[in-house]
Protein backbone atom coordinates (compact mmCIF):
# COMPACT_ATOMS: atom_id res chain seq x y z
CA UNK A 1 0.00 0.00 0.00
CA UNK A 2 1.42 3.49 -0.95
CA UNK A 3 1.33 6.15 2.09
CA UNK A 4 2.72 9.25 2.18
CA UNK A 5 5.37 10.54 4.53
CA UNK A 6 4.41 14.03 3.95
CA UNK A 7 0.79 13.90 5.56
CA UNK A 8 1.18 11.08 8.05
CA UNK A 9 2.41 10.72 10.95
CA UNK A 10 4.38 7.39 12.12
CA UNK A 11 2.26 6.30 14.97
CA UNK A 12 -0.20 5.65 12.56
CA UNK A 13 1.09 4.42 9.74
CA UNK A 14 3.01 1.90 12.24
CA UNK A 15 0.19 0.76 13.90
CA UNK A 16 -1.87 0.05 10.58
CA UNK A 17 1.02 -1.69 8.95
CA UNK A 18 1.76 -4.24 11.65
CA UNK A 19 -1.92 -4.86 11.88
CA UNK A 20 -2.27 -5.50 8.00
CA UNK A 21 0.88 -7.60 8.34
CA UNK A 22 -1.41 -9.89 10.58
CA UNK A 23 -4.51 -9.72 8.58
CA UNK A 24 -2.46 -11.12 5.20
CA UNK A 25 -0.20 -13.19 6.54
CA UNK A 26 2.59 -11.57 5.99
CA UNK A 27 2.45 -9.80 2.71
CA UNK A 28 2.65 -5.81 3.72
CA UNK A 29 4.84 -3.84 2.08
CA UNK A 30 4.58 -0.29 2.64
CA UNK A 31 5.74 1.88 -0.45
CA UNK A 32 6.86 4.80 0.77
CA UNK A 33 6.77 7.93 -0.65
CA UNK A 34 6.88 12.12 0.22
CA UNK A 35 3.79 13.38 -2.30
CA UNK A 36 3.82 15.61 -5.17
CA UNK A 37 1.17 18.27 -5.44
CA UNK A 38 -0.47 21.70 -4.16
CA UNK A 39 -3.58 19.94 -4.21
CA UNK A 40 -2.75 17.28 -1.45
CA UNK A 41 -0.91 19.92 0.61
CA UNK A 42 -4.59 21.97 0.68
CA UNK A 43 -6.27 18.66 2.15
CA UNK A 44 -4.20 19.00 5.55
CA UNK A 45 -3.95 22.41 6.09
CA UNK A 46 -1.00 23.40 3.95
CA UNK A 47 -1.46 26.10 0.83
CA UNK A 48 1.66 25.04 -0.58
CA UNK A 49 3.84 21.43 -0.91
CA UNK A 50 6.64 21.57 1.55
CA UNK A 51 9.77 22.15 -0.85
CA UNK A 52 11.86 18.70 -2.02
CA UNK A 53 14.97 18.55 0.54
CA UNK A 54 12.76 18.96 3.55
CA UNK A 55 10.19 16.16 2.45
CA UNK A 56 12.45 13.61 1.78
CA UNK A 57 14.42 14.77 5.28
CA UNK A 58 11.07 14.52 7.07
CA UNK A 59 10.86 10.85 5.39
CA UNK A 60 14.21 9.76 6.58
CA UNK A 61 13.22 10.40 10.23
CA UNK A 62 9.90 8.81 9.83
CA UNK A 63 11.26 5.63 8.86
CA UNK A 64 13.53 5.72 11.96
CA UNK A 65 10.31 6.16 14.03
CA UNK A 66 8.26 3.89 12.48
CA UNK A 67 10.87 0.96 13.07
CA UNK A 68 11.59 2.00 16.75
CA UNK A 69 7.99 1.34 16.67
CA UNK A 70 7.39 -1.51 15.25
CA UNK A 71 10.45 -3.09 17.32
CA UNK A 72 8.67 -2.08 20.53
CA UNK A 73 8.03 -6.05 20.78
CA UNK A 74 10.29 -8.93 20.77
CA UNK A 75 8.79 -11.68 19.02
CA UNK A 76 8.37 -13.71 21.90
CA UNK A 77 7.14 -10.97 24.35
CA UNK A 78 3.56 -12.53 24.32
CA UNK A 79 3.53 -15.09 26.59
CA UNK A 80 -0.33 -15.29 26.83
CA UNK A 81 -0.05 -18.00 29.78
CA UNK A 82 -3.98 -18.06 31.02
CA UNK A 83 -2.73 -19.96 34.09
CA UNK A 84 -0.40 -17.62 35.45
CA UNK A 85 -2.23 -14.85 33.83
CA UNK A 86 0.86 -13.10 32.84
CA UNK A 87 0.00 -11.75 29.53
CA UNK A 88 3.58 -10.38 28.09
CA UNK A 89 7.30 -10.36 29.62
CA UNK A 90 7.93 -6.84 30.30
CA UNK A 91 11.44 -7.36 29.92
CA UNK A 92 10.86 -7.87 26.51
CA UNK A 93 9.17 -4.27 25.66
CA UNK A 94 10.80 -2.03 24.73
CA UNK A 95 9.90 2.31 24.79
CA UNK A 96 11.25 3.63 21.27
CA UNK A 97 10.96 7.14 23.05
CA UNK A 98 11.87 8.85 19.49
CA UNK A 99 12.87 13.03 19.65
CA UNK A 100 14.03 14.58 16.56
CA UNK A 101 13.69 17.51 13.99
CA UNK A 102 10.62 16.30 12.95
CA UNK A 103 8.75 14.07 15.38
CA UNK A 104 8.76 12.95 19.25
CA UNK A 105 7.16 10.13 19.25
CA UNK A 106 7.26 8.31 22.95
CA UNK A 107 5.58 4.76 22.47
CA UNK A 108 5.67 1.89 22.49
CA UNK A 109 3.44 0.14 19.79
CA UNK A 110 0.00 -1.23 20.62
CA UNK A 111 0.32 -3.80 18.31
CA UNK A 112 2.81 -6.61 18.10
CA UNK A 113 5.79 -7.06 15.71
CA UNK A 114 4.78 -7.83 12.36
CA UNK A 115 5.47 -11.18 11.42
CA UNK A 116 8.33 -10.53 8.71
CA UNK A 117 9.50 -7.65 11.30
CA UNK A 118 8.84 -5.16 9.01
CA UNK A 119 6.30 -5.22 6.31
CA UNK A 120 8.64 -5.10 2.97
CA UNK A 121 9.75 -1.03 2.67
CA UNK A 122 9.38 0.19 -0.82
CA UNK A 123 10.44 3.45 -2.52
CA UNK A 124 10.38 4.52 -5.96
CA UNK A 125 12.11 7.91 -6.00
CA UNK A 126 15.13 8.36 -8.62
CA UNK A 127 16.21 12.43 -7.31
CA UNK A 128 19.55 12.14 -5.33
CA UNK A 129 17.17 12.41 -2.50
CA UNK A 130 15.27 10.00 -4.11
CA UNK A 131 18.20 7.76 -4.22
CA UNK A 132 19.93 8.39 -0.91
CA UNK A 133 16.61 7.30 0.96
CA UNK A 134 16.25 4.46 -1.41
CA UNK A 135 19.91 3.51 -0.16
CA UNK A 136 19.47 3.81 3.29
CA UNK A 137 15.47 2.18 3.53
CA UNK A 138 14.42 0.70 0.85
CA UNK A 139 14.20 -3.25 0.45
CA UNK A 140 12.56 -2.32 -2.70
CA UNK A 141 12.87 0.26 -5.88
CA UNK A 142 10.23 0.87 -7.89
CA UNK A 143 11.49 2.52 -11.09
CA UNK A 144 11.11 3.97 -14.17
CA UNK A 145 13.52 3.83 -17.03
CA UNK A 146 13.14 3.69 -21.04
CA UNK A 147 17.03 2.22 -22.17
CA UNK A 148 19.00 -0.66 -20.37
CA UNK A 149 21.76 1.60 -20.24
CA UNK A 150 19.77 4.31 -18.10
CA UNK A 151 18.37 1.68 -15.94
CA UNK A 152 21.72 -0.57 -15.66
CA UNK A 153 23.18 3.17 -14.05
CA UNK A 154 20.39 3.74 -11.73
CA UNK A 155 21.08 -0.12 -10.70
CA UNK A 156 24.64 0.19 -9.84
CA UNK A 157 24.57 3.76 -8.55
CA UNK A 158 21.85 2.61 -5.69
CA UNK A 159 23.51 -0.29 -5.27
CA UNK A 160 27.28 1.02 -4.38
CA UNK A 161 25.32 3.99 -2.45
CA UNK A 162 23.69 1.27 -0.48
CA UNK A 163 26.99 -0.46 -0.02
CA UNK A 164 29.01 2.35 1.07
CA UNK A 165 27.12 3.11 4.14
CA UNK A 166 27.15 -0.73 5.37
CA UNK A 167 23.44 -2.15 3.77
CA UNK A 168 24.14 -5.50 1.99
CA UNK A 169 23.12 -4.52 -2.06
CA UNK A 170 21.42 -7.46 -2.72
CA UNK A 171 18.80 -6.63 0.37
CA UNK A 172 17.73 -4.47 -2.28
CA UNK A 173 16.12 -5.83 -5.21
CA UNK A 174 15.08 -3.53 -8.20
CA UNK A 175 11.82 -3.83 -10.09
CA UNK A 176 10.97 -1.56 -12.89
CA UNK A 177 7.87 -0.91 -13.97
CA UNK A 178 6.88 -2.82 -17.33
CA UNK A 179 3.77 -2.20 -19.55
CA UNK A 180 3.37 -5.28 -21.62
CA UNK A 181 1.19 -5.45 -24.95
CA UNK A 182 0.68 -8.96 -26.21
CA UNK A 183 0.24 -10.26 -29.39
CA UNK A 184 0.14 -14.08 -30.57
CA UNK A 185 2.15 -11.89 -33.64
CA UNK A 186 3.89 -8.64 -33.39
CA UNK A 187 1.01 -6.46 -35.87
CA UNK A 188 -1.68 -8.31 -33.51
CA UNK A 189 0.13 -6.67 -30.45
CA UNK A 190 0.96 -3.31 -32.18
CA UNK A 191 -2.35 -3.16 -33.18
CA UNK A 192 -3.95 -3.50 -29.73
CA UNK A 193 -1.53 -0.63 -28.49
CA UNK A 194 -2.80 1.53 -31.01
CA UNK A 195 -5.97 1.04 -29.81
CA UNK A 196 -5.35 1.62 -26.46
CA UNK A 197 -3.72 5.03 -28.25
CA UNK A 198 -6.50 5.68 -29.73
CA UNK A 199 -8.78 5.89 -26.70
CA UNK A 200 -6.95 8.67 -24.99
CA UNK A 201 -8.93 11.75 -24.38
CA UNK A 202 -6.61 14.81 -25.30
CA UNK A 203 -7.91 16.69 -22.96
CA UNK A 204 -7.06 13.76 -20.11
CA UNK A 205 -3.94 13.28 -21.76
CA UNK A 206 -2.46 16.98 -21.56
CA UNK A 207 -3.70 17.42 -17.85
CA UNK A 208 -2.07 13.99 -16.99
CA UNK A 209 1.38 15.37 -18.80
CA UNK A 210 1.47 18.80 -17.15
CA UNK A 211 0.65 17.44 -13.57
CA UNK A 212 3.98 14.60 -14.22
CA UNK A 213 5.73 17.47 -15.61
CA UNK A 214 5.43 19.51 -12.08
CA UNK A 215 1.54 21.18 -12.47
CA UNK A 216 2.32 23.07 -15.70
CA UNK A 217 -0.37 24.21 -18.12
CA UNK A 218 0.46 22.86 -21.68
CA UNK A 219 -3.08 24.14 -22.90
CA UNK A 220 -1.62 27.00 -24.96
CA UNK A 221 1.04 25.53 -26.99
CA UNK A 222 0.49 23.04 -30.06
CA UNK A 223 0.25 19.58 -29.79
CA UNK A 224 2.01 18.28 -32.64
CA UNK A 225 4.84 20.86 -31.85
CA UNK A 226 7.77 19.57 -29.84
CA UNK A 227 7.73 20.08 -26.02
CA UNK A 228 8.93 23.96 -24.80
CA UNK A 229 11.41 24.14 -22.34
CA UNK A 230 10.10 24.30 -19.03
CA UNK A 231 10.77 26.08 -15.67
CA UNK A 232 11.90 23.49 -12.79
CA UNK A 233 10.11 22.89 -9.68
CA UNK A 234 9.99 20.92 -6.24
CA UNK A 235 7.45 18.94 -7.91
CA UNK A 236 8.47 15.10 -9.14
CA UNK A 237 11.99 16.25 -9.95
CA UNK A 238 12.75 12.61 -11.33
CA UNK A 239 9.75 11.94 -13.08
CA UNK A 240 10.01 15.68 -14.79
CA UNK A 241 14.02 14.56 -15.82
CA UNK A 242 12.64 11.38 -17.33
CA UNK A 243 10.25 13.10 -19.42
CA UNK A 244 11.78 15.82 -20.23
CA UNK A 245 14.99 13.74 -21.39
CA UNK A 246 12.69 11.25 -23.70
CA UNK A 247 10.94 14.17 -25.14
CA UNK A 248 14.20 15.93 -26.09
CA UNK A 249 16.17 12.11 -27.17
CA UNK A 250 13.38 10.69 -29.29
CA UNK A 251 11.91 14.42 -31.06
CA UNK A 252 8.29 13.89 -29.36
CA UNK A 253 5.63 16.15 -29.90
CA UNK A 254 3.21 17.08 -26.82
CA UNK A 255 0.64 15.11 -27.93
CA UNK A 256 3.06 11.43 -28.35
CA UNK A 257 4.61 12.50 -24.74
CA UNK A 258 1.20 12.26 -23.33
CA UNK A 259 -0.03 9.25 -25.31
CA UNK A 260 3.23 7.36 -24.36
CA UNK A 261 2.62 8.50 -20.68
CA UNK A 262 -1.34 7.80 -20.55
CA UNK A 263 -1.16 4.03 -19.98
CA UNK A 264 2.64 3.55 -18.71
CA UNK A 265 2.68 6.64 -16.49
CA UNK A 266 6.22 7.02 -17.72
CA UNK A 267 7.11 3.35 -17.51
CA UNK A 268 8.55 0.99 -19.88
CA UNK A 269 6.64 0.19 -22.62
CA UNK A 270 6.98 -3.63 -24.38
CA UNK A 271 4.91 -4.51 -27.09
CA UNK A 272 5.42 -7.74 -28.85
CA UNK A 273 4.84 -11.12 -28.72
CA UNK A 274 5.37 -13.42 -25.79
CA UNK A 275 8.80 -14.23 -26.44
CA UNK A 276 9.50 -10.64 -27.92
CA UNK A 277 8.94 -9.40 -24.23
CA UNK A 278 10.85 -12.62 -22.46
CA UNK A 279 13.75 -11.76 -24.40
CA UNK A 280 13.53 -8.29 -23.18
CA UNK A 281 13.00 -8.70 -19.63
CA UNK A 282 15.92 -11.63 -19.68
CA UNK A 283 17.99 -9.13 -21.32
CA UNK A 284 17.82 -6.23 -18.42
CA UNK A 285 18.29 -9.19 -16.24
CA UNK A 286 21.38 -10.87 -17.01
CA UNK A 287 22.97 -7.61 -17.25
CA UNK A 288 22.36 -5.99 -13.53
CA UNK A 289 19.06 -3.52 -14.70
CA UNK A 290 16.87 -5.06 -13.09
CA UNK A 291 16.39 -7.66 -9.96
CA UNK A 292 12.46 -8.38 -11.32
CA UNK A 293 9.89 -6.43 -12.97
CA UNK A 294 6.87 -4.39 -11.32
CA UNK A 295 4.12 -5.89 -14.13
CA UNK A 296 1.28 -2.75 -14.82
CA UNK A 297 -0.87 -4.63 -17.56
CA UNK A 298 -2.65 -2.16 -19.24
CA UNK A 299 -6.45 -3.68 -19.03
CA UNK A 300 -7.27 -5.80 -15.88
CA UNK A 301 -7.94 -8.52 -15.19
CA UNK A 302 -6.89 -10.14 -18.88
CA UNK A 303 -3.77 -8.12 -19.53
CA UNK A 304 -2.51 -9.87 -16.25
CA UNK A 305 -3.74 -13.30 -17.60
CA UNK A 306 -2.14 -12.73 -20.86
CA UNK A 307 1.46 -12.62 -19.02
CA UNK A 308 1.05 -15.20 -16.39
CA UNK A 309 -0.59 -17.49 -19.36
CA UNK A 310 2.00 -16.58 -21.87
CA UNK A 311 5.27 -14.75 -20.58
CA UNK A 312 5.64 -16.57 -17.52
CA UNK A 313 6.06 -20.21 -19.31
CA UNK A 314 9.17 -19.03 -21.38
CA UNK A 315 10.64 -17.52 -18.48
CA UNK A 316 10.41 -20.43 -16.17
CA UNK A 317 12.22 -22.27 -19.40
CA UNK A 318 14.86 -20.63 -19.27
CA UNK A 319 15.52 -20.82 -15.78
CA UNK A 320 14.87 -17.09 -14.87
CA UNK A 321 11.00 -17.42 -12.84
CA UNK A 322 9.97 -19.86 -10.15
CA UNK A 323 8.36 -22.82 -10.51
CA UNK A 324 6.94 -23.05 -6.75
CA UNK A 325 7.33 -20.13 -4.20
CA UNK A 326 9.98 -19.88 -1.04
CA UNK A 327 8.00 -19.30 1.80
CA UNK A 328 4.40 -17.99 2.76
CA UNK A 329 5.46 -14.05 2.73
CA UNK A 330 6.53 -11.24 0.76
CA UNK A 331 9.56 -11.04 1.96
CA UNK A 332 10.52 -14.96 2.03
CA UNK A 333 9.50 -14.34 -1.49
CA UNK A 334 11.20 -11.71 -2.55
CA UNK A 335 14.64 -12.80 -1.26
CA UNK A 336 14.77 -10.81 1.59
CA UNK A 337 15.78 -11.33 5.32
CA UNK A 338 13.78 -10.71 8.62
CA UNK A 339 15.33 -7.86 9.96
CA UNK A 340 16.05 -7.98 13.78
CA UNK A 341 14.76 -6.44 16.49
CA UNK A 342 16.86 -3.35 17.14
CA UNK A 343 16.73 -3.38 20.31
CA UNK A 344 17.66 -7.14 21.06
CA UNK A 345 20.55 -6.30 19.21
CA UNK A 346 21.39 -3.86 21.17
CA UNK A 347 20.95 -5.76 24.36
CA UNK A 348 22.90 -8.34 23.32
CA UNK A 349 25.94 -5.62 22.34
CA UNK A 350 25.72 -4.96 26.40
CA UNK A 351 25.79 -8.58 27.34
CA UNK A 352 28.67 -9.33 25.08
Amino acid sequence: ATVSTTYNEPYHLARKFASLDYLSGGRAGWNLVTSATDSEAKNFNLEKHPDHAPRYQRAREFVDVVKGLWDSWEDDAFIRDKESGIFFDPDKLHVPNHKGEYFSVRGPLNVARPLQGYPVIVQAGSSEDGKNLAAETAELIFTAHQTLADARDFYVDVKERAAKIGRNPDHIKIMPGIFPVIGRTEEEAKEKFQKLQDGIDPNVGLALLGSMLGNVDLSAYPLDEPLPDLPETELQQSRQDLLIRLARRENLTIRQLYQWIAGARGHYQLVGTPKQIADRLEEWFVNDAADGFNIMPPYLPTGLDEFVDSVIPILQERGLFRTEYEGKTLRENLGLPRPNNQFVVKKELVTV
